[in-house]
């Protein structure tokens, strides 16, 4: 009996082991199914929130493509008017060659104005009839046409245009027709690697839809003041100009506007004006006729690293002020040359080139708070915003002050020979009056100022950001850096008006 119930509780073990263990499989494999069914769920959302493509854009294209026009320009030129010879010494052989070529095209110069046409592309915004294009589609144009996709073909009037981004706005008259249109979207949304799709009108070839990807975004090329485009590889060519640039919602998110190419066809690199930039200026075109950006009255520079350590900066961020207008809204505010700009109105600045965008697209008259850095320390201020465009107008000069004891000689930590300002220095080197400081005279090629660019004939208007009036000024404050154990100290150099910081490293002299 006893032998009989040990091998019955022996199988009841076994049988019960089996069961925990298969127990434990099914444990593992619904974890193992439930961890691949929220992987899968989670693919499936990263998938829709990136967008992928459709199979087709055949149903996008369809819907965008009658609000996408060609735009026509005709510009009168008058045909009999040839540049003038240009002039080369005495006796040049360029010249004998020129005057042969100009003397037997005199008779040849046609005497009829003749008409230049060229070809661009827009998208209408407005069932009313309200086109935006690039600026310098319709530049100097006397006759503007829009032809939709139907062929139906509108004269259209100039509303307003604004040559620093490059935007314009046209006006056609659709009479009872009710006209198709698109709509900006927001550009901050776009990652790079997004699709996105350029309709426009490349080589006058009319209508033409090409898809790619954002390349980058916030790019500069130089164009303006204000530059912020996508860099895209949808196939961009001449003629795409103004076009739109839509995101796979049928958003306008850019404005197409310039290629990078070495034979003028499409490689692969085109830029789009950012729908964000885009948007404030059509608005302000379509209600003034003209922008009305804001204007904080700075003249600003990059903040290099070496600059960030002799302003005790942690690191090279914001935008450095180098000079500051008279009776402009930043000097009412209390801002002076040598604050480093690290916020404006709540939004960080993390270079130079985002100030200038975030003021201008600030409203007009508004008070808003202003971030500097000044002594080691950042302090608040606020700032009324004037308008730009009414002072580009009035032409408003900054201004300096008060002259000194006049001395001439040299510091040889800075390698340079100095000089206070006088009449006849002033007049050598072309200064006018209103500045005021020490004379650059001598430059020695081997020091830190020469690699920096510094030359005879600047004046050194601040060291440290402490007003210099003579040689004596500029040795004290190097001095008193070099013991406090500081080896860079900054400048204020104003060249023929125009100042700009200069970080110095002070050598042992």
């Amino acid at each position: 009996m006893g032998l009989k119930t040990s091998a019955t509780a022996a199988r009841a073990r076994v049988e019960d082991g089996r069961a925990e263990a298969a127990a434990h499989l099914y444990r593992m494999a619904f974890a193992g199914a439930l961890a691949a069914a929220l992987m899968v769920a989670m693919a499936l959302s990263n998938a829709a929130h990136a967008k992928a493509p459709p199979e087709s854009f055949a149903d996008l294209a369809e819907r965008l493509l009658p609000a996408v026009v060609n735009i026509a320009t005709t510009q009168t030129v008058d045909a009999s008017r040839m540049p003038d010879m240009p002039q080369f010494p005495p006796g040049s052989p360029f010249e004998e060659f020129f005057k042969d070529f100009f003397e037997r095209n005199q008779g040849q110069r046609p005497s009829r104005p003749r008409s230049a046409q060229s070809l661009g592309s827009g998208f209408i915004v407005d069932a009313s009839g309200i086109v935006v294009t690039n600026n310098h589609v319709i530049a100097e144009a006397d006759e503007i046409k829009v032809r939709l996709q139907d062929d139906t073909e509108y004269e259209a009037t100039l509303i307003g245009k604004d040559p620093k981004t490059d935007v314009a706005v046209l006006s056609i008259d659709p009479g009872d027709r009710e006209l198709p249109y698109v709509e900006f979207g927001a550009s901050g949304a776009l990652r790079v690697g997004d699709w996105v799709v350029a309709i426009g009108n490349p080589f006058g070839l009319g209508g033409t839809v090409t898809a790619g990807i954002v390349s980058a975004r916030g790019r500069d090329i130089g164009q303006g003041p204000y530059d912020d485009f996508i860099q895209t590889d949808a196939s961009i060519n001449r003629g795409n100009s103004g076009g739109p640039l839509f995101n796979l919602d049928g958003q306008v998110v850019g404005i197409n506007t310039a290629i990078f190419s070495q034979t003028g066809g499409s490689v692969g690199i085109g830029f789009a004006i950012a729908s964000d930039l885009a948007t404030g200026v059509v608005e302000q075109l379509r209600e003034f006729g003209r922008t009305r950006r804001g204007w904080l009255g700075v003249r600003i520079q990059q903040v290099s690293p070496e600059i960030a350590d002799s302003l005790g900066l942690d690191a090279a961020r914001g935008a450095l002020v180098a000079d500051v207008t008279a009776e402009g809204p930043a000097e009412a505010a209390g801002i002076q040359p040598g604050d480093i700009i690290t916020a404006f109105n709540g939004q960080t600045v993390d270079e130079m080139r985002t100030l200038p965008r975030i003021v201008a697209e600030t409203r007009v008259g508004r008070e808003v708070p202003v971030e500097v850095w000044r002594d080691g320390a950042a302090i608040t201020v606020t700032a009324t915003l004037g308008e730009l465009e009414q002072a580009e107008e009035a032409r408003l000069l900054t201004t300096s002050a008060t002259p000194g004891p006049s001395d001439e000689g040299r510091v040889d930590s800075l390698g340079l020979g100095l000089a206070t300002l006088t009449p006849q220095l002033r007049e050598q080197y072309g200064i006018t009056e209103e500045v005021e400081g020490v004379v650059v005279t001598e430059v020695d090629d081997t020091v830190d100022a020469a690699d920096k660019g510094l030359r005879e004939g600047d004046v050194i208007v601040e060291v440290a950001q402490d007003e210099v009036r003579s040689l004596e000024d500029v040795r004290r404050l190097v001095e008193d850096h070099r013991t406090n154990g500081k080896k860079t100290i900054l400048l204020l150099v104003n060249r023929q008006g125009e100042q700009r910081f200069i970080p110095l490293r002070i050598d042992k002299g």
